[in-house]
């Protein structure tokens, strides 16, 4: 086994905006449906050892009256009953690719059914068996430095903090939305119980800095986000730019993806072949950052890989794929995974190494 060049910390964040009852396909509703189908399910499918976010906003919607029936509707109606009919109607050199989807969606269909048809419950059962470190967010996604009062601020946290205590109890990890951060805010944030949290990089510090959380004099560690890793994957020549992958925009008559990003028929087992090749690269590049900062350091690195869940599975339909495949082969690479509940307790001794003071 290689010697451990760092620690990773993958934080995906779960969210949807207010669409809850405006209507189902091909509008409203359909957008927080497909997020589950192609997201949600499948990454708790796969997810351990990583941090994830359950806004009061997508809870809400996911605890709506009538929202399971009309979920489940949704998938076998206009998802897997519309991958069947293109099985049955495409053109010869797609069918392959209308059969890989109708696969997709029949299994998807099994991960709903195991969680009872409850979403929200997917994210609670993971929670319970501690394969996944659930965290709150603010009460309504609000920008907390654009707020007009500090008692705007206390009702967003507050409010937030006991939405998510109330689902799944709280390990004290808190996602400020869109990481806006402004100096002082982490006062307000302990002054509500907040032991961590997570913010960009200062546009001052040395690029590496981001691998060393900081020590906050009012208390809560701030975990900086790793832009250049992230970028890896969140960037127009990104991972999901290959072109055979599948291509979200493009679809057949009956609104199923069949096509390639180039245009070709979609080859779900090359594709996935590609996604597993990506994330050995992504290891091997983590590996070799981490390494050099511990080099330069004496310390051990902490990369914080955050990034919207819905990118993995619904708009990056080969995501969860590539998900399970990095946390497959991490150890392998020397690198050791960790929520950032287990990273903050790590890091939470004044002498410990590793974590750094700046002026916030």
């Amino acid at each position: 086994m290689p010697e451990r060049v760092g620690d990773l910390a993958i934080v995906l964040h779960s969210h949807m905006p207010y669409v809850e009852g405006f209507g189902t396909y091909p509008f409203g509703e359909e957008w927080l449906f497909d997020a589950i189908i192609h997201s949600h399910l499948p990454v708790l499918d796969v997810a351990r050892d990583l941090t994830m976010t359950v806004t009061p906003v997508l809870a809400d919607q996911l605890e709506a009256e009538g929202l399971q029936e009309r979920l489940r509707r949704f998938l076998t109606e206009h998802r897997l009953g519309a991958a069947i009919r293109d099985t049955e109607s495409c053109e010869p050199r797609f069918r392959d690719a209308a059969n890989a989807l109708r696969d997709r969606y029949a299994a998807t269909l099994e991960l709903l059914d195991a969680a009872d048809g409850d979403p929200l419950g997917a994210f609670e059962a993971a929670s319970a068996a501690k394969r996944v470190e659930l965290v709150a967010s603010s009460a309504t996604h609000a920008v907390l430095p654009m707020l007009a009062s500090d008692r705007g601020i206390d009702l967003q946290l507050e409010t937030g903090i006991a939405s998510h205590r109330r689902r799944f109890g709280w390990t004290g990890g808190f996602w400020l939305p869109e990481c806006a951060y402004v100096p002082g805010l982490e006062n307000r944030l302990a002054r509500h119980g907040v032991e961590w949290f997570c913010t960009d990089q200062s546009a001052f510090e040395a690029a590496d800095e981001a691998l060393a959380p900081v020590r906050t004099e009012a208390g809560p560690m701030a975990f900086t986000i790793d832009w250049p890793a992230v970028s890896w994957l969140w960037h127009m020549d990104g991972y999901p730019s290959w072109p055979g992958y599948l291509d979200f925009h493009a679809l057949s008559l009956n609104g199923i993806g069949i096509f390639r990003i180039d245009g070709e028929p979609y080859d779900r087992e090359a594709a996935a072949d590609m996604a597993r090749r990506q994330a050995s690269e992504f290891l091997e590049a983590a590996a070799e950052r981490l390494a050099a900062y511990d080099e330069r350091t004496g310390s051990t690195g902490l990369m914080v890989f955050a990034c919207d869940c819905e990118l993995l599975g619904h708009w990056w339909a080969e995501g969860p794929i590539w998900l399970e495949a990095v946390l497959a082969g991490a150890e392998a690479h020397g690198i050791r995974l960790s929520t950032l509940g287990d990273a903050a307790g790590r890091y939470s001794g004044q002498d410990a190494a590793g974590t750094r003071e700046v002026e916030l």
